[in-house]
C-alpha cells in the first residue's frame, strides 16, 4: 500500500484517534510497528491523526519522521477553540467540527498560514444539532479498547436511516464541489477530507465519483469499477 501511495506522491495516514488512551496503551506492539513503518518509509512524509495529547507527545518523541493531524473527534465547535488548536505548532493540519464549515467570515479572517492548516470534513451525515458528539466518540473509543461501558444511543431524529450521501448533501455543514471551487479555494483553503472509511465500498465509490471525477465521466468510471469483481459493493 505504501509503495502505491509513494508512486503517486501521496502521503499516507494512520488514524490513532482514540480519546481514552492511558500510558499503558503506548507500548502496544502492533501500533508501534505501524508507526515505525510509516515513519521510516522513504516516500512522501506520512502522518497520524490523533486526539490524545498523551499519544501525540509519545509519537513526537519516538517517531519524529511523522506529521500530525488534530482529529475531528475533539469536536471543536467554537471558533476560539479552533483558533487555539490551529496555533499549536505540533499539528500540520486541524480538522474542525463540521458545524464550523460555514463560519465563513471567521474562517476568511484567518492568516494564510493558518488557512493552510485547516482541513474541512466535507460530507458529514450526523445531525447538525447533535449535542452528544463527544459522548459518541468516547463510546467508540471505549469499545475499541475492549472496555465495558454503556452503548451510546444516537438521539438524532433520523438515526435509524444510517448514512446516506443524499442526506449528507442536505446537511447545513456539507461542502460540495461547487463550494470548494467557488468559495473555499478563492478564500485560500486547500485541504478537504472525505469521511466514510468504515462504510461499504459502494458508498465510498459514490464519494470518490462526486468529488474526484468530472460529471461527464462518472458513469463510465462507475461501470468499469462495478465490472471489476474485486469490488465488494456491500
Amino acid at each position: 500500500m505504501l509503495d502505491l501511495m509513494a508512486e503517486y506522491d501521496i502521503s499516507a495516514r494512520l488514524t490513532f484517534s482514540n480519546s481514552l488512551l492511558r500510558p499503558e496503551h503506548l507500548s502496544d506492539p502492533k501500533y508501534n510497528a505501524l508507526a515505525r513503518l510509516f515513519a521510516g518509509y522513504g516516500g512522501p512524509k506520512n502522518g497520524v491523526i490523533v486526539h490524545s495529547d498523551l499519544l501525540l507527545r509519545y509519537l513526537q518523541a519516538e517517531y519524529p519522521g511523522l506529521y500530525f493531524v488534530s482529529s475531528t473527534t475533539k469536536v471543536l465547535t467554537d471558533f476560539p477553540s479552533l483558533r487555539q488548536e490551529l496555533d499549536r505548532a505540533a499539528f500540520r493540519y486541524v480538522v474542525p467540527d463540521f458545524r464550523l464549515n460555514k463560519a465563513l467570515p471567521q474562517l476568511d479572517a484567518l492568516p494564510q498560514g493558518l488557512k493552510d492548516k485547516v482541513e474541512f470534513l466535507c460530507n458529514e451525515c450526523c445531525f447538525f444539532g447533535c449535542k452528544d458528539r463527544k459522548a459518541c466518540y468516547r463510546a467508540v473509543s471505549r469499545k475499541n479498547l475492549g472496555e465495558p461501558g454503556p452503548e451510546h444511543r444516537c438521539a438524532a431524529p433520523d438515526a435509524a436511516g444510517g448514512y446516506r450521501f443524499s442526506k449528507a448533501m442536505e446537511n447545513p455543514g456539507f461542502i460540495g464541489v461547487e463550494d470548494i471551487q467557488n468559495i473555499y479555494l478563492p478564500m485560500g483553503f486547500s485541504n478537504f477530507k472525505i469521511e466514510g472509511r468504515g462504510l461499504g465500498s459502494a458508498l465510498v465509490l459514490e464519494f470518490l465519483l462526486y468529488y474526484l471525477v468530472k460529471p461527464e465521466h462518472q458513469l463510465e468510471v462507475r461501470e468499469e469499477i462495478y465490472l471489476d469483481n474485486m469490488l465488494d459493493l456491500f
